[in-house]
C-alpha cells in the first residue's frame, strides 16, 4: 500500500501543465505535469489515440511517471494495456478497481495501491482520494497538490455528497463532470428506460443542473477555473451546458471563476499554473 510522506518542499519555479486530452462519455483523460512527474488521469481513449493526443503538445506516454484510474469504467481505461503492459507505467488505483480491471484485461499490471480516502506522494504531486457515488467497484475522485494549486478531478458522479464538497473546495482548478440535460436525455430515442434511469440515479452522472448545484456548494474565492466533462454526445450540447453553469456562476457572484468546456473529440488548450 502507499503512504503519505511530508509534503515536498516546492521550491521550483517551472509551471505546472494541466491538459485534457479529451472528456466525454466515450473516453476521459487528462495529462498533468510538474517540474518532477508526469502523470495521466485516467486513460479512456486507445492507446493509440493517447499517444497521437499527447504527441500534439509534444510529450510522450515513454515519459510517464503513472496514472491515476478513477474507476474500471471502459471510458477512463481502455488505453491502459498500450500504456501499462507495453511501456510498463504504473497504475495507481484502490484494490477493487485493480481486481476489475484484472479481471477485465486478463493480464497482469503494475498496480500500485491505495485505500480509498488515502492521500499519497507521487513525486512532487501529493494525491488526495477521496470516494464518490457512481455505479462502479469504488469509484474515486482525486484533488492533485502540485506547487502551482491544487487540481480537482469529478467526472463520474450521481450526485454530489457533502464529502465531494469538502474535498475539493480547496481547488483552484476543477474538471466537474456535466453528463447530460435531463430534457435531452429523457427524450433520447436511443437509450432505453433502464439506462435513463441509471444514469439519472444517485450513482449515475450529474446533470448540467445538478453540477450547476454543485459548483455553488464547492465555490471558493480560490477556484480560478472550472472544467465542465464528461458531456454526453447524445445527450447534452457544450453551450447548453456552460449556459447553465454561465447563469449559476452570475448569480453566485463567481466572476472571479474561469470555465471551460472539453470535448471528446480535440484536446483543451494546456493550462499553466
Amino acid at each position: 500500500m502507499l503512504d503519505f510522506r511530508p509534503p515536498p518542499n516546492y521550491g521550483s519555479a517551472v509551471p505546472v501543465r494541466l491538459t485534457i486530452l479529451g472528456s466525454g462519455s466515450a473516453g476521459n483523460c487528462a495529462y498533468v505535469e510538474t517540474d518532477e512527474t508526469r502523470i495521466l488521469v485516467d486513460a479512456g481513449f486507445s492507446g493509440r489515440q493517447i499517444r497521437a493526443r499527447m504527441a500534439g503538445i509534444g510529450r510522450t506516454p515513454e515519459n510517464l511517471t503513472g496514472i491515476l484510474i478513477t474507476h474500471e469504467h471502459s471510458d477512463h481505461v481502455q488505453g491502459l494495456i498500450l500504456l501499462a503492459q507495453k511501456l510498463r507505467v504504473p497504475i495507481y488505483c484502490n484494490r477493487p478497481t485493480a481486481e476489475a480491471l484484472q479481471t477485465q484485461f486478463q493480464t497482469r499490471l503494475d498496480f500500485r495501491l491505495f485505500s480509498t480516502g488515502a492521500t499519497f506522494e507521487l513525486g512532487d504531486i501529493i494525491v488526495e482520494t477521496f470516494t464518490v457515488p457512481h455505479d462502479a467497484q469504488d469509484p474515486v475522485g482525486f484533488l492533485l497538490h502540485t506547487s502551482g494549486g491544487k487540481i480537482g478531478f469529478l467526472t463520474d458522479l450521481g450526485h454530489a455528497t457533502r464529502l465531494v464538497i469538502e474535498r475539493v473546495r480547496t481547488a483552484n482548478v476543477l474538471l466537474l463532470e456535466t453528463n447530460h440535460d435531463v430534457k435531452l436525455l429523457q427524450e433520447c430515442p436511443h437509450r432505453p428506460w433502464s439506462l435513463k434511469q441509471r444514469i439519472l440515479s444517485r450513482h449515475g452522472h450529474l446533470s448540467n443542473a445538478a453540477a450547476a448545484d454543485a459548483a455553488e456548494q464547492m465555490m471558493s474565492s480560490e477556484l480560478r477555473h472550472l472544467y465542465l466533462g464528461h458531456l454526453s454526445s447524445e445527450c447534452n450540447k457544450p453551450e447548453l451546458a456552460r449556459a447553465v453553469m454561465q447563469d449559476r456562476l452570475g448569480k453566485i457572484g463567481a466572476a472571479h471563476v474561469n470555465l471551460h468546456t472539453t470535448s471528446q473529440s480535440h484536446v483543451s488548450p494546456t493550462l499553466a499554473l
